[in-house]
This record gives C-alpha cells, sequence and structure tokens, in this order.
C-alpha cells in the first residue's frame, strides 16, 4: 500500500499509466504494476518511511550498503526527491510491511538529441526468498516502461554475463561496439579498471548505434 502519511519519491499516480501490453516481455500469468499477482504486493514509489522496512536490508543482498542511520536515509531521500531525477520503485509485501523488492531508474539529461533524455537502470533485486514469482522481471519492466512514459531516447543498464539473456528477453540488446563498459572507482578500494559487459535498450532512440 502507499503509506499516504507519509511522502513518496515519485508520484504514485505513474505507475497507473504505464502501457505494459508496450513490453516484449512475457508473463505468465499476466501481472502489471498495479495487478503484480498477489492480493498482499504492492509496487509503489519509494517512501521515506522504508527504512523501517527493511529497505536498506534488501540492497544489501546486492551489494554493501554500510552503516546508514535513518537521518542519513531521510537526507538522501530529500535530496533524491528534490532533484526529480531519481525513481526508485519498490515492491512491498504488506502482511509484514516489508520490502522484498527494488530497481531504480535515473535519469540523465544530454545537449545531444535535442536536449534529450537517457534513463539508466540500477540496483536492481529481489528478496531471496520471493523468487519464483516474476517479480524481477515485473521490476525491471516497470522502470522500463516509467523510462519511456517519462520520455527517456534511451534506457541502459550494466550486468553481468549469465544475466544477459534475461535482459534481452525484457528488450534489451548489446549494441555492437559498444558492449563493455569502464569504471574508476573513488571510494577507497585500490583496484585496476574494471571492465563489464553492458546491455542497452533503446527508447524513441533517432540513431540505433549511438554509443551516448
Amino acid at each position: 500500500m502507499v503509506h499516504l502519511d507519509e511522502l513518496t519519491l515519485y508520484e504514485p499516480k505513474l505507475l497507473h499509466q504505464l502501457e505494459f501490453w508496450r513490453s516484449p516481455a512475457k508473463f505468465n500469468p499476466p501481472i502489471t504494476a498495479t495487478a503484480p499477482g498477489e492480493t498482499w504486493m504492492k509496487v509503489r514509489p519509494l517512501q521515506e518511511g522504508d527504512y523501517d522496512r527493511g529497505f536498506l536490508e534488501l540492497l544489501s543482498q546486492l551489494t554493501k550498503v554500510g552503516n546508514i542511520s535513518k537521518g542519513q536515509f531521510l537526507m538522501q531521500f530529500a535530496r533524491m526527491r528534490a532533484s526529480g531525477d531519481y525513481y526508485v520503485t519498490v515492491i512491498e509485501d504488506t502482511r509484514i510491511n516489508r520490502i522484498i523488492g527494488s530497481a531504480t531508474l535515473v535519469l540523465e539529461h544530454k545537449f545531444i538529441h535535442e536536449c534529450s533524455v537517457r534513463g539508466r537502470l540500477e540496483d536492481v533485486v529481489v528478496n531471496n526468498t520471493y523468487r519464483g514469482k516474476q517479480l524481477g522481471k515485473l521490476i525491471v519492466v516497470t522502470v522500463n516502461l516509467l523510462a519511456q512514459h517519462l520520455g527517456c531516447y534511451k534506457m541502459s543498464l550494466e550486468c553481468k554475463d549469465h544475466l544477459i539473456p534475461f535482459y534481452e528477453s525484457l528488450g534489451y540488446v548489446l549494441e555492437p561496439g559498444n558492449s563493455n563498459s569502464m569504471n574508476i572507482r573513488y571510494d577507497g578500494a585500490k583496484e585496476a579498471p574494471v571492465r563489464s559487459r553492458q546491455s542497452v535498450i533503446l527508447v524513441n532512440a533517432t540513431n540505433p548505434v549511438d554509443p551516448s
């Protein structure tokens, strides 16, 4: 449920405007963001009270989160909400008031493509105990369609090789000549630049091989 006494990261009604028929993903049985398959599941924007609903614990199944206080969480939430460029979308198990899935859409503003907007899919995670309910597919497709609805010309993600078939089933393709990403870390880790595979989906793209 959307907890009405709490701020949401973005307007919840956006999720009701998504057209799931636009996605190449196949759901069996059919599910959507507004009808996720179980009465106790709710797909919604991140809310400020999700600190107490295990949101950070869920992210820790994906990567290192660190020791974040509620005050730090709320400050970061306020920054992200004020920017208007972060669309953290979660799935809640309303029976126990716990966050069980999440994915983030980040909007990147460009001068190219007539000052268009590129979307990035980040931090996709589903609680280990809820696998097999199509939730990973659901949360990714929801964010993909959200990016399209918001006018992104392209949606990008980085993933490990074994996940490429999963993302290809959702419409992502490896761009010729642009199948690697390189990173420099500034978090104190002493390591060489990392090369990883990158999948890209084009949304309203004017140039399907544009590497930007």
